[in-house]
């Protein structure tokens, strides 16, 4: 039985010409190969899986080649090129700096560049992720990487380039290594296929290609299992099985259920997807996605980032026509938090589905306004609705009654008390308002009291009026008196009591404060320092309050100044140390002093 060999390692590519989607670095090499120009260092950095050490060792083996092509390639027939492609030559040295990391290690490899090769042109050192050398080993390796023999080549190879000392990067030749792109991954997909005699639909190596990120080795890998899976036969139904993905079907019906607002449609869907054991995060990321590229095909020059199976792509440029787009941000903000707040979130399943109950009624949420030419977004909320009066037919008003006096107030009255119009001939139907305007005269003033308090709409606005009134300060007795120094700072000093018994330290601040009226509505407390400032604005909230209540005046204002020179301060008693404390006592009565240094005390002050 012949072994097996995974297929990233068996499809290794041997030629610049094969490598799949790097063709700028491969070119450049070539060319330097070619051309006889090569630096002593190179460094490949990349994402993972995209070539480096694929190149670092074609790069190895063209160089030492015997007999190259004209495109500068390796011939794979002479002797350098059979002992490199079976693992025996000894021109080539692979360093992996994960596992030898030392200052040791790279002394090592230093002592062995000094040894010229036994055969061939170059010794190639090839150092993989050369990013975890320690910063000891980096300074070891710099004289040698800077000046190495003329037959010494060093490759180094990292996935992050940002952890490498920048002494080392200006000692060598960097080339960037790019993600290999859908269709490139695609096509190298389906050339395996062919060889390995493989049925592979072109929309399961879509999704392969993918699920790897623009990595050819995670490609290489999946496409090994779902083979193994499938007994070689790739469809698009066993690889979304195989690579936990869900259908795109499922986020088409779940956008139409948030189009139709049938959140019992969607809550049963999510049902079914959870009971084939797909993560609710899952189901957020995917949905997420989906939005995404809905938003992409609304514009036919960002189509090209749209990255889906090409079976599905006129489904989604005519499903992302129909969205409109303040809809599809908003999904992206809702399903965005609730993937951040997955983690946190005890019940997941309960989770997802508020996010979805979200989603099924954003559009009721949500109203597209042109607003100076661009779109916003406000939400929608009741309408104002009229007050529903009675329809009233237009009639005829006589002016005068048949006494031939125009309606006085009794007349209106009248109608008032008893809906009736007979003492004056007027229609029952006309409003009380209307009747009042037809009189030319000024009605008294407990005529308009008895309007007020007449119709139940009449009533309702004499209520508010009355809450108005009741608010205000003449209601209360609280009429804005003039601010009076007198009886600014009996009310200052009543505050200070109010500190005192709090044992608030604001106390004594408050105290040597001076107070200046300036007007009828304001004052200026004036400090001798800043501390004295902060901590009267620190009691301004409650300060203010207790002043307004004290000397009834709504409207009053104060100012906190600090005034370093303040000649009219009242003098303080500034309370005395405990060295002070015993010198006064000591002073009082010298029988203490004595007590003191005959018992040899030592005072802690």
């Amino acid at each position: 039985m012949e072994k097996f060999i995974v297929s990233a390692r068996k499809y290794r590519p041997q030629l610049f010409n094969t490598v799949v989607g790097q063709a700028h670095i491969t070119t450049t090499l070539k060319n330097a190969i070619k051309n006889d120009q090569l630096a002593h260092a190179f460094l490949f950095c990349g994402p993972r899986g995209v070539g480096k050490t694929t190149c670092a060792r074609i790069l190895a083996k063209t160089i030492n080649c015997e007999s190259k092509t004209k495109d500068g390639e390796a011939c794979n027939k002479c002797h350098s090129c059979v002992s490199f492609n079976e693992g025996t030559s000894l021109n080539i040295h692979e360093l992996d700096a994960a596992s030898n990391n030392s200052v040791d290690d790279i002394r090592t490899l230093v002592e062995q560049v000094r040894f010229a090769p036994q055969a061939g042109k170059y010794k190639v050192y090839i150092i993989d992720e050369v990013h975890m050398l320690s910063s000891s080993a980096f300074n070891a390796f710099l004289k040698t990487l800077e000046e190495p023999p003329p037959y010494a080549i060093f490759i180094l190879a990292t996935t992050e380039k940002h952890k490498i000392l920048p002494t080392i990067l200006s000692r060598c030749q960097i080339f960037d290594f790019k993600r290999i792109t859908l269709n490139d991954t695609v096509e190298h997909l389906q050339e395996i296929a062919d060889k390995e005699e493989i049925k592979a639909e072109k929309a399961a190596l879509q999704v392969i290609a993918q699920k790897s990120e623009g990595c050819m080795r995670d490609a290489l890998s999946i496409l090994d299992k779902i083979v193994s899976f499938t007994n070689g036969e790739l469809n698009y139904t066993n690889t979304l099985e195989h690579l936990n993905i869900l259908d795109a079907d499922y986020y088409f019906k779940l956008l139409e259920c948030m189009q139709q607002q049938d959140l019992s449609g969607a809550l049963l869907l999510y049902d079914d997807i959870n009971r084939k054991g797909f993560e609710g995060d899952l189901v957020l990321n995917g949905f997420a996605e989906f939005i995404r590229n809905l938003l992409v095909c609304r514009d036919e020059k960002v189509a090209v980032l749209l990255e889906v199976v090409e079976s599905f792509k006129e489904k989604y440029i005519e499903t992302g026509k129909k969205v409109p787009a303040a809809v599809l941000i908003s999904a992206l903000n809702i399903l965005n938090e609730a993937e951040i707040n997955y983690k946190s979130a005890r019940n997941k399943k309960l989770h997802v589905e508020l996010a979805i109950i979200k989603l099924c009624y954003l559009q009721q949420a949500l109203e597209l306004t042109a607003d100076a030419g661009g779109v916003s977004k406000k939400k929608l909320i009741e309408s104002a609705r009229p007050v529903a009066f009675r329809q009233i037919s237009p009639v005829e008003v006589k002016n005068q009654n048949s006494t031939g006096k125009k309606p006085g107030y009794d007349d209106i009255k009248l109608i008032i008390e008893t809906g009736s119009s007979e003492k004056n001939n007027v229609s029952e139907s006309v409003p009380v308002y209307e009747k009042i305007a037809t009189s030319n005269l000024q009605p008294p003033a407990a005529a308009i009291a008895q309007v007020k308090t007449t119709g139940s709409k009449i009533s309702a606005l004499d209520k508010i009026r009355k809450q108005y009134r009741g608010n205000g300060n003449a209601a209360n007795g609280n009429t804005n008196q003039p601010l009076e120094p007198e009886a600014l700072q009996r009310a200052w000093a009543a505050y200070v009591v109010v500190l005192k018994e709090a044992k608030n330290p604001a106390a004594q601040p408050f105290e040597l404060a001076l107070l200046r009226v300036k007007d009828e509505n304001s004052f200026e407390a004036v400090t001798a320092n800043n501390i004295e400032q902060k901590f009267i604005e620190a009691e301004r909230n409650k300060l203010f309050h207790f002043l307004q209540q004290h000397l009834h005046n709504r409207l009053l204002q104060f100012n906190v100044v600090v005034e370093e020179k303040a000649t009219d301060r009242p003098p303080v008693e500034i309370p005395m140390n405990a060295k002070e404390q015993f010198q006064k006592l000591t002073d009082q009565y010298p029988m203490v002093k004595e007590l003191k240094d005959r018992l040899r005390l030592d005072l802690d002050y």
